[in-house]
């Protein structure tokens, strides 16, 4: 019986190595390659003809979310199930949004990630019955809740408000992202206006806090 061939990206080498030797054990499924940056998942997409990526959305060298797109686009008959520590309540949507099948967090067991590949192959798009929960509360939000709703913000905005939140400056961002001081300051104050924040300072410090927690 043909085995589903599957391509691991992520950064991490003790976690990529564990999930290998789990894809290995699998009856219907195999490894077929790993990568450990976006670089080298390019180099090795058309090398290596994987069926499904399971790919980390923080890489040294390249962001998951646009390698995502960018694979949906010159590869479409590869599934991709996102699997990472990046907080499914800010980034489940953007990765499916992206062209992701699939949104896991690593904390997963080892049965939830066979499940979220076997809906994938079948067309389907795998999500945790908390973010099914919690889409449908970005749908008819609490107008009384005082928690910032971070699903509103574009993806550029979240890459502005995460860099925020760790310390850099404007000048810093605008390098980081290839664009001009000034629009930083525009990001900024879209930022603000979307999450009913009253003051730059104000800004800073839901974003510190948010950087903190750990939900980048």
């Amino acid at each position: 019986m043909n085995k589903t061939r599957v391509m691991v990206v992520d950064d991490h080498p003790f976690f990529r190595t564990g999930i290998v030797q789990w894809l290995n054990q699998q009856k219907l499924l195999t490894c077929c390659g790993e990568a450990g940056s976006a670089a080298e998942a390019r180099r090795a997409v058309d090398q290596l003809k994987p069926e499904v990526i399971l790919m980390d959305l923080r890489l040294g060298d390249g962001d998951g979310l646009d390698l995502i797109r960018e694979f949906t686009e010159t590869h479409p008959k590869i599934r991709i199930v996102a699997l990472s520590q990046s907080d499914e309540d800010t980034y489940a949507h953007r990765a499916l949004r992206a062209g992701a099948r699939g949104y896991l967090m690593k904390s997963e067991a080892t049965e939830t990630v066979l499940t979220a590949i076997q809906t994938a192959l079948r067309g389907d798009t795998y999500v945790s019955h908390r973010m099914i929960a919690r889409l449908t509360t970005n749908l008819f939000p609490d107008p009384a809740s005082n928690e910032l709703d971070l699903a509103k913000l574009s993806d550029r905005e979240l890459q502005v408000f995460k860099l925020l939140g760790m310390g850099c400056s404007v000048r810093e961002i605008a390098e980081r992202l290839k664009i001009s001081p000034k629009t930083v300051e525009t990001y900024r104050e879209h930022l603000k206006e979307k999450l009913r924040l009253r003051d730059t300072q104000a800004l800073l410090r839901a974003a510190t806090i948010w950087v903190e927690r750990g939900r980048l």
